[in-house]
């Protein structure tokens, strides 16, 4: 017995993969000193490249991995920053430990949420999600503590307790979300190297086999949508911390918080590690050359879109991937002779 386990061994690693975690590595390394010696035009490049890469991962760990499309996923980013706002202006809670407890609030709040919306299935789930926000944004602009339907700008004082100045503010605010985006990346990765990860993947492969197996396909994907809640709400939150300013159409806009992060992942390469960071890039790179042609630049983004789902719906990772074997991240499973 004991042989026939020592005849095989699975290897996660490749060649390309650990060349990739080097690179990674790297360049998380020159991104750390970059506010050192970097313009801060740049700087707030990088810290919005940082929120929308860890808002493609969530809703990648959603979609990609656990099939549930949401097109509501700004009602998470919403409910952080107003609740970051609420834990700061009424209730004297440090900005940062704000952020921190937005999340773990928002995940709460994802639960009676989630027992709503998995009764739907389908286009029915995804519909439900947007409706979902829709309530959370008429209900919040209601709420005439928090702005009402204008809004709100944090105080002065609570702005001092970031930073005595506007430049360590700004260090600050960029450490934290280099450290959100690069959290992002490593909860699903531990998450998918793990037996949660291999259930996720059953369920996406096939529900009712997945059943058949023993995973509890409803816990399973309770607990994904809960966590990629609770993370989404900490990345809104950050995101109103450093605006300053929160209102119910930019807590809640399906634009920038959704329909950008779907674009992000399908481009990328939906349900796999690397999609998120390769379409963050490509994304980022296509409104640097176009988003100043205005309504032409929505229409080159969908356009873009709908012809990589019609020839290559795997994304541009995926085809890389298919072409030459990279990895960036060691996530295969494979036997090899021991």
């Amino acid at each position: 017995m004991n042989a026939m386990n020592n005849a095989y061994l699975v290897q996660r690693a490749t060649r390309s993969s650990q060349v990739g975690l080097a690179v990674l590595c790297v360049a998380v390394l020159v991104l750390a000193s970059l506010p050192f010696w970097a313009d801060r035009a740049l700087l707030r490049l990088v810290v919005e490249f940082a929120y929308y890469l860890a808002l493609a991962q969530m809703w990648n760990l959603l979609a990609g991995y656990a099939g549930m499309v949401s097109v509501g996923q700004q009602a998470f980013v919403g409910l952080g920053g107003y609740l970051l706002f609420a834990l700061a202006t009424r209730f004297g809670v440090p900005p940062l430990l704000a952020v921190v407890l937005s999340g773990v609030l928002v995940a709460l709040l994802a639960v009676p949420t989630a027992l709503v919306l998995f009764r739907l299935r389908g286009a029915y789930f995804a519909i439900g999600t947007w409706v979902a926000a829709e309530v959370f944004r008429l209900g919040l602009a209601q709420v005439g503590s928090l702005g009402g339907g204008s809004g709100q700008s944090l105080p002065a004082g609570i702005v001092r307790q970031i930073g005595s100045s506007r430049d360590g503010r700004e260090m600050l605010l960029y450490f934290s979300a280099l450290a959100i985006a690069v959290a992002a990346v490593l909860l699903v990765y531990f998450l998918l190297r793990s037996r949660q990860g291999l259930a996720l993947t059953a369920i996406r492969d096939s529900e009712p086999a997945s059943g058949s197996l023993g995973i509890n396909v409803f816990r399973t994907r309770l607990m994904v949508y809960v966590l990629a809640a609770g993370f989404t709400g900490a990345v809104g939150a950050l995101i109103f911390l450093q605006k300053l300013r929160i209102s119910p159409d930019a807590a809640f806009s399906v634009q920038d918080w959704t329909a950008a992060v779907i674009f992000i992942v399908i481009i990328g390469g939906i349900g796999t590690l690397e999609g998120p960071l390769v379409g963050t890039l490509i994304y980022f790179a296509l409104r640097s050359c176009f988003a100043e042609f205005g309504a032409l630049y929505m229409i080159i983004l969908g356009s873009v879109a709908v012809v990589m789902m019609l020839k290559a719906p795997q994304g541009v990772w995926g085809l890389v991937s298919e072409r030459f074997g990279w990895q960036l991240f060691p996530m295969q499973r494979r036997l090899v002779g021991g």
